[in-house]
């Protein structure tokens, strides 16, 4: 198996997976557990050469797996989701000592849902379907045909399941697939390799390579023989992956920054709301969808802090790996400090820190208070720019106009929520907001089938369902003319 390395108790490759096997590099990074920051592995560097191989390996196991039958296709797909489920514990165990998230929420619902990405996607392509299209004697009929290579990067937030939300749908439409995992959180894409291989996917067309985002992810975005680029990231990584891809006219899918607005009216479940509310410090903050600007109605405002700070106040913080614990720690020591600049200068600007403020002490390591600022001067950078960590404002407001109006006083529109017991209101409020997805009276329900992305400079494209085959597939439309009998 080459280099290895023990974490939780499951032995993982440290080294690439291209086309069909391990391949190592002369330099390496280390990884680094957030939960108490000892390094858990060193991972093969790799670079442009790396790139440049396993494009090629995707390339030249391209024709074969594009004419391999959809039905074949979904069986594989199914599965590896089937050893998925019953790896579960595995790698549940080694995401969270890679990345910090709750082990309960990797093993109750982040791994279940990266199988459900592998099964959802294969039923798709069974029935990707449309109708025929009928001009005077002319049939116009719609077609699906895979692309080439599809390049993947994503972040290190939950670095799996986001991955199979883009790579299950290229697989899929009959691509082929190099993925480029965190640096911060790489260890769980080489473990989905070994399931790859043992749920017989034929060699080369699914591809880790691991590295830096500046190495192996600029030399892959730019590569002249990938076919479709998926980006989950930042605002201005997202910048940088479309200029490389336009210089190859290369199409993108990009999943960027959030500043979600949280909107309650007065007429809102505000037991409901609250509870809601308090959960967008899910992750330690760093979830992009998160509501992190809560806007509530001036009658309700002060209630509706009172009970913030009352439940907020139950919320346990430690070792992710214990059930009964709600808030892990911050990625890595950059990250911490880049989160902590925030508040300092949200501090200095005149915002009141109502709740946490600053790092936990009595933790350290990187575990930070959850943060609420109130009294946020208007056009704050705490109001406008994602912190990406668990730091939440308040601000009030009048009317719904006023609502709708600081909902959309951001450069982002990731997604919005939208608390209120008034349907017509929420139809209203809903159709105004500039967001690519709007949960009312809830959040983070996912149905797969529907289109997900952002607007603004939340991204580009949306992905979903038939959405995810429109992109990482050449869309064909086949016009008929009558034909004679004969």
């Amino acid at each position: 198996m080459g280099r290895t390395a023990l974490v939780e108790g499951v032995e993982v490759s440290t080294e690439h997976w291209i086309g069909g096997e391990r391949v190592g590099s002369a330099d390496a990074f280390t990884d680094v557990s957030p939960i108490d920051e000892t390094t858990i592995a060193e991972v093969a560097r790799g670079g442009p050469e790396e790139a440049d191989r396993a494009v090629r390996a995707a390339r030249e196991a391209f024709p074969a797996w594009a004419e391999t039958p959809p039905e074949e296709r979904a069986r594989i797909l199914h599965r590896i989701g089937e050893l998925v489920e019953e790896r579960v514990p595995e790698l549940a165990a080694v995401e969270t000592r890679d990345n910090g998230s709750l082990l309960r929420s990797m093993r109750d619902s982040v791994m279940p849902r990266v199988a459900r990405n592998l099964h959802f996607f294969a039923e798709q392509l069974l029935e990707l379907r449309h109708d025929e299209l009928e001009t005077g004697p002319y049939r116009t009929r719609v077609e699906w045909d895979p692309a080439g290579v599809a390049v993947v990067i994503t972040p290190w937030n939950a670095p799996l399941m986001l991955a199979t939300w883009r790579f299950a749908p290229a697989l899929a439409a009959g691509n082929t697939v190099v993925l480029k995992p965190p640096e911060w959180a790489p260890l769980t894409a080489s473990l989905f390799a070994d399931l790859a291989r043992e749920a017989g996917l034929p060699d080369g067309v699914f591809n880790v390579v691991q590295g830096i985002g500046e190495e192996a992810g600029s030399a892959l975005v730019g590569h002249p023989g990938v076919d479709r680029i998926s980006f989950t990231g930042s605002v201005e990584t997202g910048r940088l992956v479309a200029a490389a891809a336009g210089r190859n006219l290369t199409p993108v899918s990009l999943e960027l920054g959030g500043k979600s607005p949280f909107l309650v009216f007065a007429d809102a479940d505000l037991d409901a709301a609250v509870a809601q509310a308090v959960n967008q410090y899910d992750n330690a903050g760093q979830v992009c969808l998160a509501g992190t600007r809560l806007l509530v109605e001036r009658g309700v405002y002060d209630v509706f802090l009172d009970r913030f700070l009352e439940r907020a106040g139950t919320l346990r913080q430690g070792d992710p790996r214990r059930d009964d614990v709600d808030l892990g720690p911050l990625i890595s020591r950059e990250h911490f400090e880049r989160v902590d600049g925030f508040v300092r200068r949200a501090k200095e600007a005149g915002a009141k820190a109502v709740l946490g403020g600053g790092p936990n002490e009595e933790l350290g390591g990187l575990y930070y208070r959850p943060t609420l600022f109130v009294d946020v001067p208007p056009g704050a950078e705490v109001l406008r720019k994602e912190v990406f960590g668990p730091v939440l404002t308040l601000q009030p407001f009048d009317d719904e106009d006023e609502a709708v109006a600081m909902g959309n006083d951001t450069d982002y529109g990731l997604a919005a929520i939208v608390y209120t017991g008034d349907r017509a209101r929420a139809e209203r409020v809903a159709r105004r907001l500039v967001a690519g997805t709007v949960w009312v009276n809830c959040f983070y329900v996912r149905d797969l089938r529907a289109p997900f992305g952002g607007a603004r400079d939340s991204g580009i494209g949306r992905e979903g369902g038939r959405w995810s085959f429109d992109f990482h597939a050449d869309v064909k439309a086949v016009c008929m003319g009558p034909f004679e009998d004969r």
